[in-house]
Parts: C-alpha cells; structure tokens; sequence
C-alpha cells in the first residue's frame, strides 16, 4: 500500500508529465485529432499504473507532508520538477555520448530509407531522446532517491516493471510528438 505522499507525488507527476512535454497542461494544448489526445491520456495512465507498481516494490517512502496540498499547490509542484527535469534532460542531451546515440539512430534510418529528410529527423530523434530523459528524471530519479529497497529493482520482477515503465514511456512520447508537430503544423 502506498503512503498518502506517495500517492500525492504520482498525482504530481500526472500533471508534470504534461509540463514536461509541452509546457502546459494537456488541456490547453490544441490539436486537431481527439483521438491522439485520448491515446496519450490512456498511456500516460498505464505508464503510471506501472510506476506505482515500481513504487510499490522499490518500498517509496517520502518525506512526510505537514501541510494540506490543493490542486493549485500541486500544479505548481509538478511545474517545478517539470522545469527541473527539463534542465536535466538538456543537459545530458549535450553530451557526447547522447550525441552518438543519436548519430547510431540515424545511420539506422538512413539504411532503412535514404530519401528522408535528415535535419527534420536529427531534430525529432532529439526532441525524443530529451523527452525520454526528463520523463525518467521526473518520474525515476526521485523514487530512487526516496526507496528503501532499491535491490528489489534488480529481481525478476523489477525487469519487467522496468521493461513495462520503458516501453510505456517510450510510446508516451511518440504519441507525444504527434501531438507537438500537429499543433505545429496548425
């Protein structure tokens, strides 16, 4: 069973997900298709089904709050981590190594098919690659700092909520992607 804090830090990160990806709340992001939006609502809830699951196993145990949280307080908190993770993301992003990831993905796609256009790629394998990573800080790098059983990721059942957490997350982003470029192109 998860403690009250825990609960309130994946309510925080529904929202901050959003912040994440596209700096506002879904709600406000305009797009022409309902159903994408609908697709990524029903991902980003199984995506947090399955982090409360990682929650559950790795024994998260926050602070403790004092203080009653309301839904504007709660909104400004996942703004902030949003804005923190972000940074982060932008960060590791500049690095080399990211850098060659990228690289590797795109000889991928350029072996599958040569007649794309690169720059319009190497910015969305990016945009990815920062999305993938400011949803892991978001979500990961603070449970595991707030776990008290950080083995229990490393057992069978670990794997495969890690698994479950990267493919969720990363279909979170593509779909996230198709509603970024479809508000673009509005």
């Amino acid at each position: 069973m998860l403690s009250k804090e825990s609960k309130i830090r994946v309510l925080e990160n529904f929202y901050g997900i959003d912040y994440v990806l596209f700096g506002k709340p879904l709600r406000k992001v305009p797009a022409c298709c309902p159903v994408i939006k609908e697709e990524f609502l029903s991902i980003k809830g199984a995506l947090l089904s399955v982090y409360v699951e990682m929650l559950k196993l790795m024994e998260h145990s926050p602070e403790v709050l004092e203080e009653k949280v309301t839904s504007k307080t709660l909104q400004g908190m996942a703004r902030e981590n949003a804005k923190s993770a972000r940074f982060a993301s932008q960060k590791v992003v500049a690095t080399e190594k990211a850098r060659k990831d990228i690289k590797n993905e795109l000889k991928e796609l350029l072996k599958e098919n040569s007649d794309i256009d690169i720059s319009q790629i190497v910015e969305t394998k990016i945009r990815e690659k920062a999305f993938r990573l400011a949803i892991d800080n978001l979500l990961v790098a603070r449970a595991l700092q707030e776990a008290n059983n950080l083995e229990a990721m490393n057992d069978w059942t670990g794997k495969i909520i890690e698994d479950s957490y990267k493919i969720l997350r990363d279909n979170l982003c593509e779909i996230a992607m198709m509603i970024i470029y479809d508000e673009q192109t509005e």
